[in-house]
């Protein structure tokens, strides 16, 4: 089966032609969520017809095409229902007429977290498990879970997909959502360089040097024994760990997938996800195995072919 994917970040959409566990050829293109998705239709329409005339995409024909939104999705009724102030008309867009004027096929759509657990549970490191949780730790951190080989969705459409906003500090700060102390809030990329300059000592660390921090500049001051930034990046891992124990005990994994960018320092940050959550998750029946992502930026354009067949409906 061929079909068409697109996975729509904030500021960047990737459209794919793919078959199988396969992406047979991709096109990548700025966007602007604070403009809005309506403008960037025609463009994704052409970047998708393009990979049928360009490349490994030469004569194929997709049988649907698959989306992939930065928020929160009504898989049943195909509907974006919030944004969380990225597209903002978003919700009032008709995806599907769109598709179906452009192509003649249909469109299925989900939250980009559900699109990128498919994609590695079809064809990556969840292979073989029914039961998985995957996390994205980057500017953000996504989620989504997978019970008894179903995507675990809800009423709401928000079931599931938001890990990063379950609190694990009280008395933390205020995140993005509204909500106190969210994992996001605490140890995300974009509020990592505000954590940092609220740690004592900050003044006069390297890391005031490299502003705006990012985890790749707070993995390297600590490797140069930092103080600040090793306390920084310890408590980082311990919001992780929280989090992770705490989507076991909602989710009942037997396996979490970690990915996103943070993840480039895998050797660093698994280990520890490991050991704590064998040390604090309540799992009588044996140990839930948290395992590095394998399929980068592609999970979930990977994801497309699952998600148009159904396979996690049933």
């Amino acid at each position: 089966m061929k079909a068409f994917a697109v996975d729509l970040g904030g500021g960047h959409a990737t459209c794919a032609l793919v078959e199988d566990r396969s992406v047979l050829d991709s096109y990548q293109l700025s966007t602007d969520g604070a403009i809005g998705l309506g403008p960037a239709l025609p463009r994704l329409a052409d970047a998708l017809r393009g990979l049928l005339v360009h490349g490994r995409g030469t004569g194929a024909e997709a049988a649907g095409l698959a989306f992939g939104f930065c928020g929160l999705v009504d898989y049943t009724r195909t509907r974006i229902v919030s944004t969380n102030a990225k597209y903002d008309d978003a919700p009032a867009l008709d995806l599907s007429s769109w598709c179906q004027s452009n192509f003649g096929i249909p469109l299925k759509m989900d939250n980009d977290a559900r699109m990128a657990l498919l994609g590695e549970w079809y064809a990556g490191a969840a292979r073989g498990s029914n039961d998985v949780v995957m996390v994205t730790l980057g500017t953000g951190i996504g989620g989504a879970a997978m019970v008894q080989g179903r995507l675990f969705r809800g009423k709401h459409s928000q079931a599931g997909c938001l890990g990063g906003h379950l609190p694990v500090n009280f008395e933390g700060r205020k995140c993005t959502c509204g909500a106190i102390g969210c994992a996001e809030s605490e140890a995300a990329t974009w509020s990592l360089p505000a954590v940092c300059r609220n740690t004592a000592g900050y003044e006069s660390s390297g890391l005031a040097q490299d502003e705006p921090v990012t985890f790749a500049k707070l993995f390297y001051r600590a490797d140069q024994g930092d103080p600040v930034a090793r306390r920084v990046f310890e408590r980082c891992l311990q919001v992780w760990g929280v989090l992770l124990v705490g989507l076991i005990h909602a989710y009942d994994p037997e396996v979490i997938v970690v990915g996103g960018g943070v993840m480039k320092s895998a050797s660093r940050v698994l280990p520890f996800l490991q050991a704590y959550v064998e040390r604090h998750a309540w799992t009588p029946w044996g140990k839930v195995r948290v395992l590095s992502a394998e399929l980068g930026n592609d999970a979930g354009l990977l994801g497309a072919v699952p998600l148009l067949q159904g396979l996690t409906d049933l």
